[in-house]
């Protein structure tokens, strides 16, 4: 595409105020279902719908800033893609937009067409003191694209730099630009039979650079799932020049400059390219699903399993209520899902070796599957329910259901009693603001030699207009029981702004000042995405 022919508005079929696209939202018949199913789990509960407001209908402010001639043919001002830029698609941030607030909006939505406009925005942005945010495709559910501060901004969004510009099939890697979304790049890779093999739940809707910035993790739960391991080397433009690493295998020359960069957020730099490291698309698929009837001998069982060595491509393990409300399974114990896939051989070996593991702990087997198998089960149900889960949270936030989840990782010694911290913790303050209409659900979306990463699901009834406070009294109860006993505040959602405040006990000052001098150092104007991880 030509640059003076670049699309310079928001897709209209992108929703502007909760996941997704407007085609892909629940039908009536859909939200009614699950009015239906929620109805009788909390019979009482006003499940009113509140329809979305009409964008063009808000008192959008004004912008307060005009862009240079140079750069006026890359910026928009139009109220909705303003809206569009102003929020992630947390729970709290499509409520807001439901209510039709219109705080802390970009004044200026600007689509640099390549990496020197990204350059001329900077210099324009640190020489007015206007603050730029990065904007991949919006879905940070942690306030990460919020212009939340009162003075100027800008959303830098940078979906015209979308292309695979070179693949190297000896290395298997591929230098690609920050802003293709992960549909285009396997896409873009698929002629070259490789794939990135980086698959969050945000796929459709996210891309490469949003990844990097936020150390994304992927659907896999072994193995390279996080995009850190995929990454071979960064190309970044900075307050003080343009950083590119050196593409290696692996370094031990001094800290790596990758690393600085990787779950950055904006706040250092803008990542305009990566070398990332490939794999061959797989030929050889098995899935199994275990069910256990005690809690603790499926977690004894995911341990072993994640201590094997074998590393499977899926170990999800949910707990019972996650098991029958997103896979439709009633289990008293626990739902095992395990998967393995191959382009080199044959996987059944490894997935018989996993299965007898679960079986030594009390597992049953309720299900396998190859790759060519058209059989439904719970696995391939729960899928599809992983993949639909952010438009059902909005249908049943709009009838004033909290419905959040909060992801974090811990070791193995001390998940027993860090799950009992976390799930009380939870259960109080659902208790406190609700009135005890709620429920929590557990299940690891990825696992490690050393400790999983549990993946806590919120449903509790709200009230209307109070949804997103009574949301933040229970986030900042279960995040601070997250901190107090041990973990993480977030395993591979980012810090953002809604996370700060339990990221900055969780890291060593030392390493606070560190990161501090380097964002004076690359961002001396301060125009850096303000306010995060500095």
């Amino acid at each position: 595409m030509a640059e003076h022919s670049l699309p310079n508005a928001a897709d209209p079929n992108r929703s502007w105020w909760g996941w997704g696209t407007n085609d892909q939202q629940l039908t009536a018949a859909e939200s009614e279902q699950l009015a239906g199913r929620v109805a009788e789990l909390l019979p009482g509960h006003d499940l009113t719908d509140h329809q979305p407001p009409d964008p063009h209908a808000l008192a959008v402010p004004d912008p307060r800033i005009s862009p240079s001639p140079a750069l006026a043919q890359i910026c928009s001002a139009d109220p909705v893609d303003r809206l569009a830029h102003a929020r992630g698609k947390a729970f709290r941030d499509v409520v807001r937009n439901l209510h039709g607030e219109v705080d802390y909006l970009p004044d200026l939505v600007v689509r640099p067409r390549n990496e020197t406009d990204v350059v001329d925005v900077l210099d324009w942005c640190t020489e007015k003191s206007i603050a730029l945010v990065p904007f991949g495709g919006g879905s940070s559910v942690v306030a990460g694209v919020e212009p939340r501060f009162d003075t100027p901004s800008i959303s830098l969004d940078l979906q015209h730099l979308n292309q695979v510009l070179e693949v190297d099939p000896i290395s298997r890697a591929a230098r690609i630009q920050a802003g293709v979304f992960g549909p285009s790049l396997e896409d873009q890779l698929r002629p070259h039979q490789l794939t990135l093999r980086h698959f969050p739940q945000s796929f459709e809707f996210s891309t490469l650079g949003g990844w990097l910035a936020t150390r994304a993790g992927g659907h896999f739960a072994t193995g390279y799932t996080h995009i850190d391991d995929l990454t071979e080397s960064l190309r970044v433009v900075t307050g003080a020049g343009i950083s590119q690493s050196r593409r290696l295998p692996g370094s031990g020359a001094g800290p790596s400059p990758d690393r600085l960069f990787l779950g950055s957020e904006g706040a250092l730099g803008i990542i305009t390219e990566a070398w990332l490291r490939l794999q061959a698309r797989p030929v050889w698929q098995e899935t199994s699903t275990l069910a256990f009837d005690d809690y603790a001998s499926a977690v004894a069982a995911t341990r072993t399993i994640a201590q094997s060595g074998l590393f499977p491509s899926n170990c999800r393990l949910l707990d019972a209520g996650e098991a029958f409300i997103n896979a439709g399974t009633a289990v008293g114990g626990g739902l095992l899902i395990l998967g393995f896939e191959s382009a080199d051989h044959p996987v059944s070996g490894w997935l018989d070796r996993t299965r007898q593991i679960a079986f030594d702990h009390g597992g049953t087997e309720l299900s396998s599957r190859s790759r060519d198998s058209n059989a439904e089960d719970a696995s391939k149900t729960w899928k599809s329910s992983f993949i639909r889960m952010p438009y059902q949270r909005d249908a049943l936030a709009r009838r004033s259901m909290i419905v959040e989840t909060f992801e974090t990782a811990c070791t193995w010694d001390r998940f027993e009693q860090f799950h009992h911290a976390i799930t009380t913790a939870a259960n109080a303050a659902i208790a406190e603001v609700t009135g005890g209409l709620g429920v929590v659900t557990c299940r690891f979306t990825h696992v490690y030699p050393d400790g999983p990463a549990p993946y806590y699901g919120i449903y509790a009834a709200g009230r209307w207009g109070s949804t997103v406070a009574q949301w933040d009294e229970i986030k900042t109860a279960v995040s601070d029981a997250i901190i107090e006993n041990g973990g993480t505040i977030t395993h591979h959602h980012a810090v953002g702004r809604d996370h700060r405040p339990w990221y900055d006990r969780q890291r060593p000052e030392p390493f606070a000042a560190a990161l501090r001098a380097a964002k004076h150092a690359l961002d001396p104007s301060g125009v850096l995405n303000p306010g995060v991880l500095v």
